[in-house]
């Protein structure tokens, strides 16, 4: 059963959540919270697999409230939801810690999708999402040849985080490099562990971010 937490100020959200979620038959929202502080305290006595974190709330927002759960260690998975379709949003969200990022005009099934989802351990962001983020937020690589936060990656390491970046699956990046997929996620799970990162959210943001991602080249 995957356990949720419905964080928003508006109770009438946060109800229409519940009813959309507890219909499923592996899904179970065991509590709510009406600002990101309460979000924060609630996860940390809960112990939810996935918190629904609205952007907007008093006292603490929901992208703080989700940037204190990533520092506490919270194995809590946060998918933000949002009215608001703005790259500096998503792109905040991606850096607080969030796993995934979807609009409140979401369809039941697509919501019910998500959570599943980002609580089997996967990231949740369009390829569509990714190319907006590159072409807004990205600046060049330095000067000098490789970028030193990537030093610690093989050739093959960096080549799949390149393709990460580019928003492409495990399959599609087995297929570019003529590599099994075992041996992609392999790849992916030491450069997880070489970067500190915790998940594929957080390696695309890497891969602006040293600009191994570049816009209009990949």
């Amino acid at each position: 059963m995957i356990r949720v937490l419905v964080a928003d100020d508006q109770a009438l959200i946060r109800d229409s959540f519940r009813l959309i979620l507890d219909l499923e038959p592996d899904i179970e929202v065991v509590g709510e919270a009406g600002n990101g502080q309460e979000a924060v305290a609630q996860t940390r006595r809960l112990q939810p697999d996935v918190v629904l974190m609205d952007v907007r709330m008093p006292v603490l927002d929901g992208l703080a409230a989700t940037q204190a759960l990533t520092r506490a260690g919270s194995p809590a998975r946060v998918l933000i939801l949002t009215t608001y379709d703005a790259d500096e949003y998503l792109y905040d969200a991606m850096r607080a810690g969030a796993c995934g990022f979807l609009l409140k005009d979401v369809r039941r099934d697509q919501l019910a999708g998500a959570v599943r989802t980002v609580a089997a351990g996967d990231s949740l962001l369009h390829p569509t999402l990714i190319r907006r983020l590159v072409e807004r937020f990205t600046s060049g690589p330095p000067p000098g040849g490789r970028i030193p936060v990537l030093d610690g990656l093989t050739d093959r390491e960096t080549e799949v985080l390149r393709l990460v970046g580019r928003g492409m699956s495990n399959r599609e990046i087995a297929t570019e490099l003529f590599l099994g997929e075992a041996t992609v996620k392999t790849h992916l799970g030491r450069v997880f562990t070489k970067l500190g990162l915790r998940d594929r959210v957080q390696a695309v943001v890497v891969a602006y971010e040293t600009g191994l991602v570049r816009p209009g080249r990949g």
